[in-house]
């Protein structure tokens, strides 16, 4: 059985996606120039759980612990490291290229963790990844920031193990653990920001209105509103139809870096940048051709 063809008016619906994911990172950067990232991430999360939170429900039984585990990984650790390595790079385009590293990072976790097999085709594509992060890593721009490198990295391996953690629940709807991770991320986090932070919380009064746009922007219109659509989308269509599309989010997410951040992105970064995504967009229409529809 052959994959369905996206609508256009459902295709279109996929680009507005990937655009207000793109722009979550032009977004976000500007209100990393005025908060911490961990405070950041603090208060996107309050803003999220405040309006999810009539959405929140009782997790059904025997999923409590995956979905605490799964919402602390998501929220916590890699939303966290994901702003901090975007505050550390001080650009948008090796961000948006490196957090790409996750999908053959979870197709490896599957493979160990739950015994998913992958052909030689898929296995090629992940190496070619994998060395076009090395390759990256290199450029001279990159290289005076190896922690930015570390932390996105880091980030990338969180969502990772989220994700392959994720296949085991059933009966969570979106909303449901969208409200979750954020009620589990809010307690961790404003914890780290006192520790790590001292004194972010009390310079808010302080923050303009573009740096709080960015914070709204990534709590409603990346959190609530993109992904909102892309659930709508999985609903409608099978997740290995949709993964090719998503690659136009980092495609778009550099380019808003280029024309109003000033990246000024090196050979090697699109050298490996082409690497990465390239080796992703294969691991995608290899799952486009290996699909086998569910039975009812």
């Amino acid at each position: 059985m052959s994959l369905p063809h996206i609508s256009r008016r459902d295709l279109l619906l996929l680009w507005v996606v990937c655009v207000i994911w793109a722009l979550n990172f032009l977004m976000s950067a500007i209100g990393l120039r005025e908060i911490p990232p961990l405070t950041f991430t603090l208060l996107r999360f309050s803003i999220l759980g405040l309006v999810l939170l009539p959405f929140v429900r009782r997790a059904p039984a025997g999923q409590g612990w995956r979905l605490f585990a799964v919402s602390t990984l998501i929220g916590v650790v890699h939303f966290s490291l994901c702003f901090w390595g975007v505050a550390l790079a001080g650009e948008l385009s090796s961000p948006a290229i490196l957090l790409q590293s996750y999908i053959p990072m979870t197709a490896v976790l599957a493979w160990v963790w739950l015994g998913e097999k992958f052909g030689w085709r898929t296995g090629l594509a992940i190496a070619v990844s994998f060395l076009g992060v090395l390759v990256l890593s290199l450029d001279p721009q990159v290289l005076q920031k190896p922690a930015a490198v570390i932390t996105l990295l880091l980030s990338a391996l969180a969502i990772a193990i989220g994700t392959v953690m994720m296949r085991g629940l059933s009966g969570v709807g979106m909303l449901n653990q969208q409200a979750w991770t954020a009620l589990c991320s809010v307690g961790p986090l404003a914890l780290l920001s006192l520790v790590f932070e001292p004194g972010a919380l009390t310079t808010l009064p302080k923050v303009s209105l573009p740096a709080w746009s960015g914070v709204i922007y990534a709590a409603l219109a990346s959190s609530l509103l993109g992904h909102g659509l892309y659930f709508i989308l999985v609903k409608r269509y099978p997740v290995a139809l949709l993964m090719p599309w998503l690659l136009l989010t980092p495609v778009i997410a550099i380019a808003l870096g280029i024309v109003f951040w000033g990246d000024k992105p090196g050979f090697k970064v699109w050298l490996g940048g082409a690497m990465v995504l390239g080796g992703v967009l294969v691991i995608a229409l290899r799952k486009r051709a290996n699909y086998t529809p569910q039975k009812s």
